[in-house]
């Protein structure tokens, strides 16, 4: 590209770019991008945003463009790399003017610096810290602020490298600049201390800077050394935090009414806790010795009255994490053995404990439940404007950021560590509030509330302290009688804190009692955000080890019906996920009780579907609550086809963008749909041709996908074979070649389950995979699943259909270039050597009656592996034989064979349709209806009258005491 002529051109198409009429932006856009990987495109694009005349959109844009022009072309070895003649004149250009006036451009700038510099600092960049180190000297504040956006963006991105010679050149880097860095921070906080005197319009600019310098500081203390105390600068600013953070807090008290400057001062306070948050983390030896000022630290500020003026909420919640850290940090906590602690870890645990004394736990305790977990006025508006959304639980991380969440985490941390010396202080703050108190003190009612929220929270420590089944019995309930609008606060927390309880400490029989609390609070007269607690609480409770069903079933009708309405009055799709859930653990836990309440919940659950189009985790939810659904009402799902089959079709059709998210627990109604299924259905077989897509999708869902095709398989063998049996093996073998060990396996399974149901035409359908199949076992080596699992399916057609195993072995000879009875001699070799890991039962006698089933071959092949073959049959006779107790001990059993008076462990009413065809596969395959030891015997019969003489010959190669326990089992 010409940079002479084409400058102009450029600028004209960037301000096309820029233009809101989409037939002159299109155009523009598409030439700007075949301009990307033209040679001199980004110099006239620093010249363009160089040149502080051009409209603030177009020089925006420009860095935009350069910015992912060097994210793209910028490495040697991408595709159209820029030359390196460019690079150096873009680099040039980058550090040649630090005065941009626009802060949003000179952001962007910086930006583009910091990724340059991650590839080529400082090695081919040797220029770029000099150049920012003069101009943050520079007597020109603008250059001074710029240059220090640049240094912190740079500093930032190299910090984040980890390879070793990454962070062995930002330790360097770090020992080169930290103590300049540091000596910035400190003139321009007391710069900003002597404006602040006289209110000078200065104090911005200066906190900005020393914003900046202390951001660099924070990357390079954390990350650009090893230990911190022992850099002389790094140990001076560490010993300057406390009275520096101090400092800045007064800024900020006495700036009020000048909120741009408090909040500059709000931001260094905050970047100052991050720092010693990071060497907590990071570097917590060295933080030994900040521990006992931290902690003064944060009691000073945030557990006493004298300094409430200087809080503000981030600051509250960094204290609280900082506190949190120190401890629950196994750095400060002495092994089980204390001759095993070093001294560091006794020393900084010593501190540690001599700080908590009985005194300041009981001030901390007794602040944070009567002062930090009070709500709001701001959290009760909240309650009255977004009921919904004040219900939505804060988790995970939270409390690194929202003040209630940090005050309970350090709560329980305090209480985990000081259980004994806590406990008390909560039992007397629990006997302050014990009687109802009137519900026009709404002081009274929010302390009433923080309390039980400490009891709540602590369950699991104050088990041995609280008698909650009394408490329950004789006060909770009482105030639940309560009717009164402020009293919905204490409703909502004592069916919050029942929660916290029934799994802990609640008797079995306050049960009931607990179910009509839950009902009666579910009632539509109640405050919403009561009645959703209410449902958590359900939850909870059906959830619980104790869980009785018919215990329950007294209130099934009423709780049912009650959350149905609450389901539908909601209107956030969370608030209706969470419902839902409940609906769907209730129908889970009570099963086939839930017919008589499922069809007005399935009507409402059509509505919510096709209202729910733009909202696919609303989506998921209703398939999990259909997936209980189907289970609870097993062969009678066939009533709701109408609905279930196209959701089923939508959610797991992969030419639907929407199946990303909904595949999975549509597969899991699917399958649920077709194990409860009674009988064939032409609709839910044509849900199949969504199968072969989802298993070209990789196995993501492969378990669950074959898993479908079994119940199919044995839900209607004929038609889907006919249908669907090419498609069939062409995914399944497909699947076979790039996939693990056992999700072969898995689709082995699968094969052997066709194999069962259609023995003389399944081998056929299944050739190339048999091919393959064989052609494992002869080449794999080692013993293994795999292997034996091969060897079953052989077994199986050896068994079942000797005429297509001869048929493949002549197939497969050529290619091996050996003799048919070469080939299958290698196999039965391989056979042999393997049979100790076939360890299943079933398999181990399939294997045993495939042999067998060659002794009636007169072949010579057969003949020189005799011996072998009835050694191994009478190894599993062994295995499989059984005598029946009070029994003759002549009289022995196959322990595998199904007789028609076998019963399953449930009846056929409970039995879902799946297993009872799985069971009657069973009775149908030869491993559980014929014995083997019959089998044997005749075999060997067969093979007497075909040998003759020669019979007696092949017996005596047989090891005698083999031949004495087949003797033992043929009397």
């Amino acid at each position: 590209m010409d940079l002479s002529s084409s400058g102009p051109l450029v600028l004209e198409t960037l301000t096309n770019a820029c233009c809101q009429n989409a037939d002159v932006l299109k155009p523009a856009e598409r030439q700007l991008q075949q301009w990307e990987t033209q040679p001199g495109f980004y110099t006239i694009l620093s010249e363009i945003f160089s040149n502080h005349n051009i409209s603030i959109n177009v020089r925006w844009l420009a860095v935009l463009y350069c910015k992912n022009g060097v994210e793209r072309y910028w490495r040697k070895t991408a595709p159209n790399a820029m030359s390196e003649d460019e690079k150096e004149r873009l680099k040039s250009k980058l550090i040649s003017n630090f005065s941009e006036p626009v802060p949003q451009i000179a952001t962007q700038l910086a930006v583009l610096i910091s990724k340059i510099a991650r590839l080529d600092c400082p090695r081919n960049w040797n220029s770029l810290l000099p150049a920012l180190f003069q101009a943050v000297r520079c007597e020109d504040l603008l250059i001074q602020e710029r240059a220090l956006l640049i240094l912190h963006h740079v500093t930032k991105t190299l910090a984040s490298k980890r390879l070793p010679p990454d962070r062995k050149l930002f330790e360097e880097l770090t020992g080169e600049i930290f103590g300049f860095v540091y000596g910035l921070w400190i003139r321009d906080l007391d710069l900003f201390a002597e404006l602040s005197q006289v209110h000078s319009d200065e104090m911005g600019p200066a906190m900005d800077r020393a914003n900046l310098s202390c951001k660099i500081i924070r990357k390079q203390i954390v990350y650009g050394t090893k230990d911190p105390s022992t850099n002389q600068d790094m140990s001076s600013f560490l010993n300057q935090i406390f009275v520096r953070l101090k400092q800045v807090l007064g800024f900020r008290q006495s700036m009020w009414g000048n909120h741009q400057v408090l909040e500059k001062c709000q931001k260094m306070i905050l970047l100052i806790t991050k720092i010693l948050l990071d060497l907590l983390d990071i570097h917590p030896i060295s933080f030994i010795q900040l521990i006992r000022p931290t902690l003064e630290f944060v009691v000073t500020y945030n557990f006493s009255m004298s300094e409430k003026g200087l809080l503000f909420e981030r600051f509250t919640v960094n204290c609280f994490n900082l506190m949190k850290g120190i401890l629950s940090s196994d750095v400060y906590r002495p092994m089980k053995s204390p001759e095993q602690t070093d001294a560091v870890k006794m020393a900084a645990y010593k501190i540690k404990m001599d700080f908590f004394h009985y005194g300041t736990l009981r001030e901390i305790c007794r602040r944070l439940i009567s002062q930090y977990f009070l709500l709001t006025s701001e959290d009760l508006s909240h309650w009255d404007a977004d009921p919904e959304g004040f219900c939505l639980e804060e988790g995970g991380d939270s409390y690194k950021y929202s003040l209630r969440p940090s005050s309970e985490v350090l709560y329980l941390t305090l209480f985990k560590e000081f259980r004994a010396s806590l406990s008390p202080v909560v039992l007397e703050l629990v006997q302050a509030v014990q009687a109802p108190c009137d519900p026009e003190d709404m002081i009274g009612i929010l302390s009433k509330d923080a309390v039980y929220n400490a009891v709540g929270l602590s369950a699991f420590d104050l088990f041995d302290d609280v008698d909650f089944d009394k408490w329950f019995s004789s006060e909770l309930l009482q105030e639940l009688n309560i009717k009164h609008q402020n009293y919905r606060i204490i409703h909502r927390r004592i069916i919050w804190l029942c929660a916290h309880w029934v799994g802990v400490k609640m008797s079995f029989s306050l049960r009931p009692t607990l179910y009509q609390a839950i009902i009666s609070l579910l009632n539509q007269s109640e405050d919403l955000v009561v009645r959703i607690e209410s449902a958590m609480t359900l939850k909870t409770a059906v959830d619980d080890f104790e869980f009785s069903v018919e215990q329950f079933l007294p209130y099934l009708d009423s709780m049912f019906s009650l959350l149905f309405d609450l389901l539908k009055e909601v209107q956030e799709c969370d608030t209706k996920m969470q419902v839902l859930h409940v609906i769907s653990f209730l129908i889970e836990r009570t099963g086939g009780q839930i017919k008589p309440y499922a069809s007005s919940l399935l009507q409402y659950l059509q509505i919510l579907w096709q209202e729910a189009q733009e909202h696919n985790m609303l989506k998921c939810a209703i398939l999990t609550t259909l997936v209980h659904l189907v289970k609870g009402f097993g062969s009678t799902c066939t009533t709701v086809y109408e609905f279930l089959l196209p959701v089923i079709q939508i959610s797991t059709d992969v030419t639907q963008d929407q199946h990303v998210y909904l595949a999975e627990d549509g597969l899991d109604l699917w399958l649920e749909t077709v194990k409860n299924s009674p009988a064939p259905n032409d609709n839910l077989l044509q849900l199949y041709r969504n199968m072969p897509g989802l298993l070209e999708m990789g196995t993501e869902n492969l378990r669950t996908c074959l898993k479908i095709i079994e119940a199919y398989l044995l839900l209607c063998p004929q038609q889907f074979m006919h249908h669907f049996c090419n498609s069939l093996a062409s995914s399944l073998h497909g699947l076979m070649k790039d996939i693990r060990e056992d999700g072969q396996i898995l689709i082995l399974r699968v094969v052997e389950v066709a194999l069962k149901l259609f023995p003389k035409e399944g081998p056929d359908i299944f050739l190339t995979m048999f091919v393959s199949i064989v052609d494992s076992i002869l080449k794999d080596k080692n013993q293994s699943m795999l292997v034996s699992m091969n060897l079953t399916l052989f077994g199986r057609i050896v068994l079942q259909n000797q005429e297509f195993m001869w048929k493949l072995l002549q197939q497969m000879a050529p290619q091996y270039q050996e003799e048919v009875n070469t080939l299958f001699g290698a196999l039965l070799d391989i056979w042999f050597d393997n049979m100790d890991y076939i360890t299943q039962p079933e398999r181990r006698k399939l294997s045993a009656l495939a042999l067998a089933s060659l002794l009636s071959v007169n072949s010579s092949l057969v003949d020189e592996k005799f011996a072998g073959i009835v050694t191994l049959c009478v190894g599993v006779l062994h295995d499989v034989t059984r005598i029946p107790v009070d029994d003759d001990p002549l009289l022995q059993l196959d322990s595998l064979v199904i007789s028609d008076t076998d019963q399953g462990t449930e009846t056929e009413e409970e039995e879902v349709e799946h297993e009872k065809r799985k069971h009657q596969l069973s009775k149908q395959d030869p491993v559980h209806t014929v014995p083997l030891k019959d089998f044997l015997i005749s075999q060997l019969h067969l093979c007497k009258e075909q040998r003759g003489e020669k019979f007696d010959l092949l017996m005596n190669q047989v090891d005698p005491e083999i031949v004495q326990q087949l003797t033992a089992f043929t009397r």
